[in-house]
């Protein structure tokens, strides 16, 4: 099969540039890369046959200038620009200078992504085309009191979200009249900081919602196909985390009501190349053909597609790049088939125990196992920057039923390996082991329902340890019973106990029999161990741990994190000194909003900062009691990461 093109320039950094590459190389394209800064050395810089510098690490003075890739374009006689997702690749005017220059613009027309770039537009085209959409306020009036007006005038709850948004941000959900004015606000800044668009829609908010979506593809003949639906629900403060194909419970009469749907969106603004049409549905019961809604379109390929390619069998880019070259789809409706069920986990450098705030460093480790696809945009030794947004890796798993598939993922997660930053990897596990989600029941509000559950990272250290103690059970032993760690006793069963302390907690393991964690007795069922590495199974959830020993602590490599496990009082108590009072920035980032005032009291929990850092808000909270005694920098400000922003004093020490 001959290239479509001789050379591509992806504009975009990361696992999708990676992934493009992969089919443009199989193609016998020659590719070319663009980076910043931040990513010199990055994986899809190595992965590409030429790469060209664009500029700071800040994404605005590097991946969204459209004028230097046009340059680089030029330098590299690229003859043609794939924008991946994010950055540029739904920015009209971007895609018309792609074509004014004479370059092949691997995406739809400027004409569409302009009609579905603006979220009240979009409903518009929507209604005009019968499809159905949530009662809500699209309109220019972005006064205070008229939004307000007409939230009430729908019905609490209601949700706000940014006219220009995308990728969950600027979207606020309130439930009472008396938060709007605060949540609108926020919605704002965030959508001006995000998009440099500030106005905002008000609709319907749908309780336990679900978020299906549809895989659309046009070409320039005017042929309009679906490639069946995919299930997204599961999300964190609107950020998908776990998508699936099929969709759970879906019926061949809601299948042909959401994609006829889809399709009437994409012919509607005579739509080309790849394209998802997004549907908020209700998720309280069965799915039903009358019980879905337009959301929006994304003028895109999807972080998800890799979904889409499993069930299906097709390389959704290797379609973007034929279409783009004026040929007509490769398959007729009728000839696109699916089989099986996928699964995608987002696999991100961040904490879920710390409010999943995002965690950078140098990859030490980074291991999958290679049992499933992985699109990744990093590899061990690779830098995570602060620059961009958090995610490392996705894992794809096809199985010929959703149960097999879910069991897969979570023996895939259970084997990952990262040290170096905090990943998500165990929480993706539990997510996948929550009895809702394995019955199908999944609704967007899943994760913030169970949050505590889903981001203990106290669980995990439990895990952790038992590998620990499973390790420290091989380890050399003298020959008389003194120097033993069989536990052996004196005219008494033998005992083995073990304190084992990590992260200045402890954990207490009684070897028995029986096994006992933290006086809790787990279902342990251990499969093999050997001089680094453990294989078991802990409470139905499967994982393999890799285990390294040192001079006095133990480290375990488990579900992508790193536990460092080490004697009692191995750790320093800092609940007494000045750095327990002291409100730090945990990465670099902006300054959005200080609640904090000199002299004001504060509970330890209050919200005191926001920090807008890896294209989120992080609140930074009060680590205990106190009053304000140092506020080190103001609102608007850029901070480095470890810079102090407030300290407290105790509240005796107050004047």
């Amino acid at each position: 099969m001959s290239a479509p093109f001789p050379s591509v320039l992806v504009a975009n950094r990361g696992e999708i540039a990676c992934r493009i590459f992969r089919t443009a190389r199989a193609l016998g394209m020659r590719t070319v890369a663009v980076h910043s800064d931040a990513d010199a050395n990055a994986l899809h810089v190595r992965a590409a046959d030429v790469a060209v510098h664009i500029g700071p690490s800040a994404a605005s003075e590097s991946y969204l200038r459209g004028d230097k890739i046009l340059a680089a374009a030029k330098e590299t006689g690229a003859a043609a620009i794939h924008p991946g997702y994010g950055f540029l690749s739904e920015n009209a005017e971007f895609a018309e200078a792609v074509r004014a220059a004479g370059l092949i613009w691997i995406g739809p027309t400027p004409a569409a992504i302009r009609a579905m770039g603006l979220k009240d537009e979009a409903k518009r085209i929507a209604i005009a085309a019968g499809v159905p959409v949530l009662e809500g306020y699209q309109g220019d009036d972005q006064s205070e009191k008229r939004l307000l007006d007409e939230a009430k005038a729908i019905g609490f709850p209601v949700l706000i979200k940014a006219v220009a948004g995308g990728g969950g941000r600027g979207i606020r959900e309130v439930i009472a009249a008396k938060d709007f004015k605060d949540q609108l606000a926020s919605a704002r800044r965030e959508a001006k900081a995000a998009f440099g668009d500030d106005r905002v829609l008000i609709e319907r908010l749908v309780q336990r919602p679900r978020h299906i979506e549809v895989q659309v593809f046009g070409d320039s003949h005017g042929d309009v196909v679906h490639l069946f639906e995919r299930d997204c629900s599961l999300q964190r403060r609107r950020q998908k985390v776990i998508e699936e194909a099929p969709a759970p419970g879906m019926t061949p009469a809601v299948r042909k009501a959401m994609t006829d749907a889809a399709i009437k969106v994409a012919r509607a603004v005579g739509y080309e190349n790849a394209g998802t049409v997004e549907f908020i549905v209700d998720g309280d019961g069965p799915l039903r053909p009358d019980g879905f809604w337009f959301l929006e379109m994304n003028t895109r390929l999807q972080v998800e597609h890799p979904v889409t390619e499993a069930i299906t069998g097709l390389d959704l880019v290797a379609w973007q790049f034929r279409v783009a070259a004026g040929e007509p789809l490769p398959l007729k409706q009728h000839e696109i088939t699916m089989d099986g069920h996928a699964i995608e986990a987002r696999i991100c450098a961040e904490d879920p125990s710390e409010g999943f705030r995002p965690s950078v460093g140098r990859l030490k480790t980074l291991e999958f196992d290679g049992y499933s696809r992985v699109d990744a945009g990093f590899e061990a030794g690779d830098e995570i920057p602060s620059a961009y947004d958090s995610l490392i890796a996705k894992e794809i798993t096809l199985k010929p039923s959703r149960e097999e598939a879910i069991y897969h993922a979570r023996v895939c997660l259970g084997r990952l390996r990262a040290e170096g930053v905090t990943t998500n990897g165990a929480c993706l596990q539990r997510c996948l082991s929550d009895d809702d989600f394995r019955s199908g029941a999944v609704h967007t509000g899943l994760i913030a329902d169970r949050i505590d559950m889903l981001a203990d990272r106290a669980a995990s250290r439990r895990r952790a340890a038992v590998v620990a103690v499973m390790a420290l059970q091989t380890a050399p032993q003298g020959a008389d019973p003194w120097s033993r760690l069989d536990g052996w006793r004196l005219n008494a069963a033998p005992r083995r106990v073990w304190l084992l302390e990590e992260g200045g907690e402890t954990v207490r393991v009684d070897a028995g029999p029986p096994l006992m964690v933290d006086g809790a007795t787990p279902d342990l069922v251990p499969e093999w161990i050997d001089e680094d590495e453990v294989q078991a199974d802990i409470d139905d959830t499967p994982f393999r741990a890799r285990y390294r020993r040192g001079v006095a602590s133990m480290t375990v490599l488990l579900a992508g994190e790193a536990f460092v496990f080490e004697p009692p009082g191995a750790a320093a108590d800092h609940e007494g000194i000045d750095g327990g009072d002291s409100i730090l920035a945990p990465l670099p980032g902006k300054i959005v909003a200080l609640a904090a005032r000199m002299g004001a009291a504060v509970k330890k929990g209050d919200p005191l900062v926001t920090l807008e850092a890896m294209k989120m808000e992080h609140a930074l909270k009060a680590p205990r009691d106190g009053v304000i005694a140092e506020i080190a920098a103001a609102e608007g400000a850029q901070v480095k990461e470890g810079a102090l922003i407030v300290r407290l004093a105790p509240v005796e020490a107050a004047p």
